[in-house]
């Protein structure tokens, strides 16, 4: 495959299980190599490889160190950097109050819901303040209103933030839901089956996935996966 995401896009992969999506992830990441290819991230004209660029990621599980507090767990990339434990704290809890967990800062992880493990895990992979965030499938495991309400807020940290965000998930309307531009996989190994900008307005609010718009994207993107065998 060959594809060019635009700085500051937000782009769902969607595609049936196995066909490689999490493995594309890895790869962008640096943390699998490609037998063949490259990953190239450039900002203007300076071209970095991907493995040395400002990437956080998200996995399906939130990974808290269960012996960590919340705001110690969203500031161990930073205490892994080297900095001060003052300024990695204060950077922490800017963070994880943008995250709605302001108040949890002392709270452990088997004290927290499902959904709240998931914010300190995208806090953690925030407070690196990256451009690109990497999302493998992170509210699958949720019930749907956590998970909506969890869209919903990733959805404003992106408009605030401004990073690249690369979004994997099993669900149509939540690619439709939260992206500008969703890419269909094929069934393994995976090939695009369909690069689709979704004719949806910027600002989105609960009630648009009622919209006969709304249910004409998602049908698009399933007729895309119909196609390709899916």
């Amino acid at each position: 495959m060959n594809l060019e995401i635009a700085p500051g896009s937000f782009v769902a992969l969607v595609g049936p299980s196995g066909c490689g999506k999490s493995t594309l992830l890895r790869i962008i990441a640096g943390l699998d190599s490609a037998t063949r290819g490259r990953v190239v991230l450039a900002p203007g004209a300076e071209q970095v490889h991907a493995s040395r660029a400002p990437i956080a990621y998200v996995f399906q599980d939130a990974h808290l160190l269960p012996w960590r507090s919340v705001l110690d767990n969203a500031a161990l990339p930073l205490e892994l950097s080297g900095m001060r434990r003052a300024e990695r704290h204060a950077a922490a809890r800017e963070v994880l109050a943008q995250v709605g967990l302001g108040e949890f800062t002392a709270r452990f992880p088997a004290e927290l819901s499902g959904g709240m493990r998931m914010r300190v895990s995208l806090a953690r992979a925030l407070v690196t303040r990256p451009r690109l965030l990497l999302m493998d499938e992170p509210f699958g495991a949720l019930d749907e209103l956590t998970r909506g309400r969890l869209d919903e807020q990733l959805r404003a940290l992106w408009h605030e933030l401004g990073m690249t965000v690369l979004f994997v998930t099993h669900s149509l309307s939540e690619a439709a839901w939260l992206a500008e531009r969703a890419i269909v996989f094929s069934p393994r190994p995976a090939r695009v089956l369909l690069d689709h900008v979704l004719e949806l307005p910027r600002q989105r609010a609960a009630a648009l996935r009622l919209e006969p718009t709304f249910a004409r994207e998602v049908h698009v993107l399933s007729e895309a996966l119909e196609r390709g065998g899916a």
